[in-house]
């Protein structure tokens, strides 16, 4: 047996009883009271996230922009210090290395921050495709990652820090945030992966649980809870923002997953996979991902095969009974011809063939 990689954090979910569980060999929470009301706490108040688990790697150099466009769907000259941008790294076939946010820090000095699970295969796929003069650098294990989102996130984290928050717009972070009680300084971000506003906030290894306390404590009067691994999943669902070893792999594209936005075909660069993508732009792709919700009763889960008739004609994606709408629902990767909204589909839920119908997404906007 492998032991199980920790957070900074652990010791502060044990100390809330927090139910943990090995995700992708880490040992993290999945709840601290129950999936319901924390989804609930978050999408109404503000719900207070350990996600130290996922990946920082830093890209330095004169050729660094240069790389990166290379490596990268999306436009990374559009980016200036202060600026960050969600963009993806395929493989020759289009298919997905990993989607991730890159931030620039400074001239010549970008920060990814890639997905826990790809880390070790993400970094590899960097270096083995360096050129110039490059440096990539593993910095995980330097940085602690904290995430608050929901309604009164901007108000809690106020409290405990005499930078302007509210100067931070959508996609933009300040550097150098100093929070009272902590130590180290952080970056602070505003990107989000629940459908709700709020910030991300990296910070050096070490000061991590003390922030965690500071924003529980000082959170409380706004309704702050500590929020697990399930909620996560349940508000990035509602949200349709996707979740890669489900929405994306490395046999789903991009395109198909409905992301275009991030692959720029038109910038100058060839980045890795750009002919495939840019063909599936222009003549648009066999397969799609859409939002369905069932007729009959039934939950639509991950990998559950979907009908026409006899035909296999998909799979789903994610699917659960939504805690915000009440409705079982589910992404699926479907055959364009069944794609259209209103289209009706069958799910095989343990063997029983249920009805379900082609709905828009997202199913929750604030």
């Amino acid at each position: 047996m492998t032991e199980l990689k920790r957070t900074p954090l652990f010791s502060e979910y044990k100390r809330l009883e927090a139910k943990t569980i090995d995700f992708g060999g880490w040992d993290l929470p999945v709840h601290f009271s129950s999936i319901k009301k924390e989804h609930e706490a978050t999408r109404t108040k503000a719900g207070l996230f350990d996600v130290s688990h996922m990946g920082e790697v830093t890209v330095k150099g004169k050729d660094s922009l240069d790389y990166l466009q290379g490596m990268l769907t999306n436009d990374v000259s559009k980016l200036e210090p202060g600026k960050a941008q969600y963009t993806i790294m395929c493989y020759e076939d289009g298919g997905t290395v990993d989607d991730l946010i890159v931030y620039m820090l400074a001239t010549d000095y970008y920060l990814l921050v890639i997905n826990a699970a790809n880390r070790d295969k993400d970094v590899q796929w960097l270096k083995d495709h360096q050129k110039g003069e490059v440096t990539i650098t593993d910095v995980s294990d330097d940085y602690v990652q904290l995430a608050l989102q929901g309604p009164q996130a901007e108000q809690a984290l106020q409290q405990l820090t005499t930078a302007d928050l509210s100067s931070i717009k959508f996609f933009r972070f300040l550097q150098d945030v100093s929070f009272s009680g902590v130590e180290d300084k952080a970056i602070v971000s505003r990107t989000g992966y629940t459908g709700e506003d709020g910030f991300e906030i990296y910070l050096p290894a070490a000061s991590g649980p003390a922030l965690w306390r500071a924003i529980l404590s000082e959170g409380e009067a706004f309704g702050v809870q500590p929020i697990g691994l399930g909620a996560r999943d349940t508000l990035r669902f509602e949200a349709n923002l996707a979740l890669y070893g489900q929405e994306l792999s490395s046999e789903i594209t991009p395109i198909e997953a409905g992301l275009s936005f991030a692959v720029r075909v038109k910038k100058d660069a060839d980045f890795i996979g750009k002919e495939v993508l840019k063909k599936q732009k222009e003549e648009g792709t066999a397969r799609k991902l859409v939002g369905i919700e069932m007729i009959d009763k039934g939950i639509p889960r991950t990998h559950y095969e979907i009908l026409d008739g006899e035909k296999s004609i998909g799979f789903v994606t994610t699917g659960t009974q939504s805690p915000t709408l009440g409705k079982n629902v589910g992404l699926a990767l479907l055959d364009s011809e069944y794609t259209d909204e209103g289209t009706e589909v069958t799910v095989v839920v343990r063997k029983r063939k249920l009805q379900a119908k082609v709905v828009k997404t997202p199913f929750y906007k604030r």
